[in-house]
């Protein structure tokens, strides 16, 4: 008996024919319960996602019968009549253990790195294991896919580090504060992309919140949204003396802070570190403001810059990734050689 697998994800087909494949939960214990029956497979999990449809089996056929019969049966059960060509992937052990383990791990998203294929992969193996769909073969290779994961997750660095603009000026708010709970935001423009970047200070500490915007309703709006408060948008500057993060993003055609502006408002706060984040364009804070003591200014460019050198990071650590799984497939498909033997 061995595991194989079957699937398509946001590698091999569009989300069009994704679609048209996926399982809501609710019908997946009943699918498992038909697939089993039909003698197709012993032991079964479906992950369904928005990036991938996958069936993990345990079968006794050969792998090009499974296959076979296991592609028939998602076609059956969607009611597919369209045409297909190579979107669906097959893999066979050790090919198939790998997968899995490079799924849970987060090697195979679409994201390197992120961490909530893991909680659906675990969903999913829950779900088969509570309606009895699963059996030793299944049982072993999902525990140790998780355990694999949470290994990767904390031996390497591929899930450390930003992957968007505004995660990066998260991290380096965190850098330059080492507590963000205790220091206040103001938000210059009340844009999508200064929200967001708001909304993930918030999300690792920020308590205070503070809204400027030429539109006072959509300031008021925004801070009501972020429980923060709003200032009209020329008394601005007044908040310099309380707040150690400033967001930027209006729409001004020249800038808006400048060294001269600057200087006396640095006095005011009796020069403590002042982040800056300008993601205007055209920006709005003049970058001659970096050579005032305690100022750090990061402009949408160096966010991007710092944003791509760690997915550059976790790139380099796929092959650390890989290694580990290499390791730990075999040392499965060693144990199950013996456990057969016995």
């Amino acid at each position: 008996m061995s595991i194989v697998v079957i699937g398509l994800s946001h590698h091999s087909a569009p989300v069009e024919l994704r679609e048209r494949f996926a399982f809501e939960e609710a019908q997946v214990p009943a699918a498992l319960q038909e697939l089993r029956q039909s003698g197709i497979a012993t032991e079964g999990v479906v992950l369904s996602t928005c990036n991938r449809v996958e069936i993990y089996a345990a079968t006794t056929l050969a792998p090009e019968k499974a296959f076979v019969e296991m592609k028939k049966f998602l076609i059956v059960h969607h009611a597919y009549n369209g045409a297909l060509g190579d979107e669906f992937y097959t893999f066979t052990e050790p090919h198939s253990l790998r997968h899995l383990f490079k799924v849970a791990s987060g090697l195979d998203s679409m994201v390197i790195g992120e961490t909530e294929i893991f909680g659906q992969l675990k969903r999913a193996y829950d779900l088969a294991f509570a309606h009895k769909h699963t059996g030793a073969l299944l049982n072993k290779a999902f525990q140790r896919a998780f355990n694999v994961a949470k290994h990767i997750r904390t031996k390497t660095n591929i899930q450390r580090g930003s992957v968007s603009v505004m995660s990066a000026a998260v991290e380096l708010a965190e850098k330059i504060f080492s507590s963000l709970a205790e220091h206040e935001v103001l938000v210059i423009g009340a844009g999508e992309t200064s929200e967001k970047t708001a909304r993930a200070l918030q999300s690792r500490g920020v308590k205070k919140i503070t809204v400027t915007n030429r539109s006072p309703e959509r300031a008021a709006a925004l801070a009501a949204e972020l429980g923060g408060r709003a200032v009209p948008f020329e008394n601005w500057p007044d908040e310099f003396e309380k707040i150690d993060i400033a967001i930027s993003s209006t729409a001004a055609s020249q800038h808006i802070l400048d060294r001269a502006r600057l200087e006396p408002l640095m006095k005011r706060r009796k020069h403590r570190p002042l982040l800056l984040i300008d993601i205007a364009v055209p920006r709005d804070i003049d970058p001659a403001v970096n050579a005032i003591d305690n100022v750090y200014l990061y402009n949408v460019d160096d966010l991007q810059s710092i944003a791509d050198d760690y997915v550059k990071l976790r790139r380099e650590e796929v092959a650390r990734c890989e290694k580990i799984i290499a390791e730990k497939v075999a040392a499965l498909l060693e144990a199950k050689k013996f456990s057969t033997t016995d």
